[in-house]
């Protein structure tokens, strides 16, 4: 986490330069994203056991600070995902991820009706709650939290002065070490894209 608040520091530190003279501008968003893990998830036990990550849905919320009307700082926030893990093709286990992440933006066309934008920043995922079953039933599993970049990109669809929509999507780097009663088996892949809608108010 102590790297988290340091990319927040940072992106302060070098969007500073950039802030208009201007009243502090934020954006909360609302919406609805898919986290959808990338097919190739990686092997298990020696590559013995290929592992399939599930995708999942849930509510979304964001966060971001304009320094400028061009830049802004973005934290994102969401309700825990729940994914099924599969060996082999058979549910092995569940568990539940937070991926709180702080992106530095950039809007192309910020006062415009349409206003696409494209972010950078750093993601901190966090794995509780496993449970196992089928080929796992009876084990202790457990998945180390994982920091990694996280891109974004998409279009505001402005409604009025303060209200828009927004269509977007974010590809994140998450990889997590699996350990089975305390010994590591592997590593997990993730490298979720994660798309969806969201309603934004700006004040």
């Amino acid at each position: 986490m102590k790297l988290l608040v340091s990319a927040i520091a940072l992106a302060l530190v070098v969007s500073a330069p950039l802030v208009h003279a201007q009243d502090p501008d934020w954006i909360v968003k609302v919406g609805v994203h898919t986290v959808d893990p990338k097919s190739d998830n990686g092997t298990l036990a020696g590559g013995t056991l290929k592992s399939d990550v599930g995708s999942d849905v849930k509510p979304t919320i964001t966060a971001e600070y304009l320094l400028a009307p061009e830049w802004g700082v973005e934290i994102l926030a969401s309700l825990p995902w729940k994914h099924d893990v599969k060996l082999n093709g058979v549910l092995a286990a569940t568990t539940k991820q937070l991926p709180p992440t702080v992106s530095v933006q950039y809007h192309f066309n910020p006062t415009g009706k349409v206003s696409p934008f494209v972010g950078l920043g750093l993601n901190y995922t966090i794995f509780f709650s496993e449970h196992t079953t089928g080929p796992l039933a009876g084990t202790k599993l457990s998945l180390d939290n994982s920091l990694g970049i996280a891109a974004h990109g998409g279009i505001d669809f402005r409604i009025d002065e303060r209200w828009l929509v927004t269509l977007d999507a974010r590809w994140i780097k998450i990889g997590t070490d699996a350990k089975v009663n305390g010994t590591k088996v592997g590593t997990v892949n993730i490298d979720p894209f994660a798309y969806g809608i969201a309603v934004g108010y700006r004040f």
